[in-house]
């Protein structure tokens, strides 16, 4: 009885920096909620295709977010066994000798290096790179980044004294030490997958020092020691363990238990993410995939989507009034209504494609310059079959993926799925009936801070192995596929793969003529 009652009193925190906001969110040990806290921070665009935010921002964001966390837990400072941390790859901020910032973070959405990452692409000096780092070729990568700042804003690249993320700038601050976990380090494009340490080639093309760079450590790396003067402010004790954790895509591969081969993983948020754990390093020849570190016996191989949910938004804020003043007049959701009209329309909504490429692609086309079309568009389609094409869309872009893991991975045999769009029955099931396989849905919407704080209690040894997150999770959905609609959205998929590839020319064309505009109305 005792042990049962310590048990029930120890949390772990899983602190998830995030793109729009952080999140903290206290876990018993058997997964219940008992606490969150949740920060926003704006989204800074100084110019176009620029994507920045400012570093203090996320780290008072860190600090005020954990410390909601502990107080809506009512969680006293003996009850914390362990914090995890779990954020957003590809970031990059140069600090001076101080750990000062000369710049703010620049983002995974930053598109500024297209010009450096398409002259790596060309001379195959960036195949061979990806195929060493796992990382694509593509302006996210923080190599990319880096060779930009050297070329067009040197002043900054010569002042820094270390290259960072964000989360290895939130442990500066809160240890005074700079590392950085094998699994943020495998999305910067510097980092050997077979070394575990930083890659010689690719620091040579980047103009750095592995000097200039955090000491790489382990993903279960325990962190003590945390400056009082945050530990006052958080309202825990400043010996409490800090996991210097993982990312968050692979993070939610262990946060919705995918964590074994033939388990996909699919995230659907604003963006989209399709991701599958293989036991060691693997990489495409065709360079369309990326792989990214968990632990030493769980390699996370897949790739992200730019055009998930956003997708959905733009035509419901441009082209569906109509549903949403039905919404408004029902006290209903206008994506209810949405998706309620496109229900009737048969599966591939009657040969009308959606390719939904509005902000560029990265898996697996990793392709900036791609935009968006209907194609197949008949006197016969109605705004409900556009809605529909959307929600397939989406979906076949997810499914592109998913096409490059069976190669390299194999079959399937079952997908688990998070995210904005698994609140809707409809779409879960267009899922099934596209990918061919069932698809379980995971009651917890937080998978990406479940799983950095199922791996702070490895890490501490609370639990023996990460499989035993299954223990922590409920199915609470699960959809077969229904075969027939599986047929039409192969022969569907074949001819949207056909549009894109015979498009690419007229890709640039137009990717080139919307800068010059943008541009030219800058100037006005």
């Amino acid at each position: 009885m005792k042990g049962e009652t310590i048990m029930n009193e120890t949390y772990f925190i899983g602190l998830d920096i995030g793109t729009t906001s952080t999140k903290a969110i206290v876990f018993t040990r058997s997964g219940s909620i008992k606490g969150t806290g949740n920060v926003d921070y704006p989204l800074l665009v100084p110019q176009p295709s620029w994507a920045e935010q400012e570093p203090d921002a996320i780290f008072n964001a860190v600090i005020h977010a954990l410390r909601q966390a502990i107080a809506q837990a009512g969680a006293k400072q003996s009850d914390i066994a362990g914090i995890g941390f779990s954020t957003a790859m590809h970031s990059l901020i140069a600090v001076d000798d101080s750990g000062n910032p000369l710049t703010n973070v620049i983002i995974w959405a930053d598109n500024r290096s297209v010009e450096q990452t398409e002259r790596l692409k060309q001379d195959g000096t960036g195949h061979r790179i990806y195929l060493a780092t796992g990382t694509p070729i593509h302006p996210m990568s923080p190599l990319t980044k880096l060779i930009w700042m050297r070329e067009k804003d040197p002043d900054t690249f010569r002042k820094a004294a270390k290259f960072l993320s964000i989360k290895e700038y939130v442990i500066y601050r809160l240890f005074g030490q700079y590392v950085v976990d094998y699994s943020i380090a495998s999305a910067t494009g510097l980092f050997n997958l077979k070394r575990l340490d930083w890659d010689e080639e690719a620091l040579h093309v980047a103009g750095i020092s592995a000097q200039q760079l955090s000491e790489p450590v382990p993903t279960t790396h325990v962190l003590r020691g945390l400056d009082k003067r945050y530990a006052d402010e958080i309202g825990i004790d400043p010996d409490t363990p800090f996991v210097v954790g993982a990312s968050d895509g692979v993070l939610a591969n262990l946060g919705v238990g995918a964590i074994e081969p033939g388990q996909v993983a699919i995230t659907i948020g604003t963006s989209g993410a399709v991701r599958t754990v293989v036991p060691e390093p693997i990489t495409d020849q065709k360079g369309r995939t990326f792989c990214y570190v968990l632990t030493d016996k769980h390699w996370v191989i897949g790739g992200p989507t730019n055009n998930g949910g956003l997708m959905l938004r733009w035509f419901r804020d441009e082209f569906s009034w109509p549903e949403v003043e039905k919404a408004k007049e029902l006290g209903v959701d206008p994506y209810d209504v949405m998706i309620q009209a496109a229900k009737d329309v048969p599966a591939g909504a009657e040969g009308l494609l959606f390719l939904p490429f509005l902000s560029g692609e990265r898996a697996p086309w990793w392709n900036p310059q791609a935009r968006g079309s209907f194609f197949g568009i008949g006197l016969h389609h109605k705004r409900q079959h556009f809605i529909r094409a959307v929600l397939e869309g989406i979906l076949f872009s997810v499914y592109s993926v998913g096409i490059a893991l069976r190669d390299l991975a194999g079959g399937a045999r079952e997908i688990r799925a998070s995210g904005g769009f698994a609140r809707s029955k409809e779409w879960r099931q267009i899922m099934a009936d596209m990918f061919g396989y069932e698809v379980l849905i995971p009651g917890t919407h937080e998978s990406s801070s479940l799983g950095a704080a199922v791996l702070a209690m490895h890490a501490v040894g609370a639990i023996r192995d990460l499989s035993e997150v299954n223990d922590l999770l409920r199915i609470v959905h699960r959809h077969e596929p229904d075969l027939e609609r599986s047929g039409t959205y192969l022969e569907l998929f074949y001819i949207y793969e056909r549009v894109y590839l015979n498009l690419l020319e007229e890709y640039k064309l137009i990717a080139d003529f919307q800068q010059r505009s943008r541009a030219s109305l800058n100037t006005r």
